[in-house]
């Protein structure tokens, strides 16, 4: 993800969370680069961006912060793909584990999250607002 990137990735967030992330919490992201990883998913087809991960390599942890993909290319497997590049770069990295929140609710990414490995750790209560949701915790431990 650079910069120039942003208008397409904000126009996403937009349409995708209740409770959107701001144009500075996208470019503290770029910018912290001793840690954070942010990626674009370019639709190879229409040659714009379609989707993005955010995710946090702390030595041998992983955090996923921040998970998209625009609504006229849901379903069709940019998030499971993108999902599998972050794990397979992590594995890469020497990286052990990998955490992640997700809204309760939220079936379709539950759903890919599982496929991929991961299982409910926890619960975080109240943790997303607008509305008030709960969160599951999910960690995956990567061999």
């Amino acid at each position: 993800m650079r910069e120039e990137d942003l208008p397409e990735v904000l126009a996403i967030e937009n349409l995708c969370f209740p409770n959107p992330w701001s144009r500075e919490i996208f470019l503290g992201e770029i910018q912290n680069r001793a840690i954070s990883f942010p990626l674009v998913v370019v639709h190879r087809e229409q040659k714009r961006v379609a989707g993005y991960v955010i995710y946090w390599q702390i030595g041998d942890e992983a955090q996923v912060n921040n998970v998209a993909i625009h609504p006229d290319f849901q379903g069709q497997g940019l998030g499971e793909l993108a999902m599998r590049h972050v794990l397979d770069r992590l594995k890469e990295n020497g990286v052990h584990f990998v955490s992640l929140e997700v809204r309760v609710s939220n079936h379709r990414a539950l759903s890919l999250y599982r496929k991929l490995g991961f299982s409910i750790l926890g619960v975080r209560k109240e943790y997303y607002s607008r509305p008030v949701e709960d969160a599951y915790v999910m960690g995956l431990v990567l061999s």
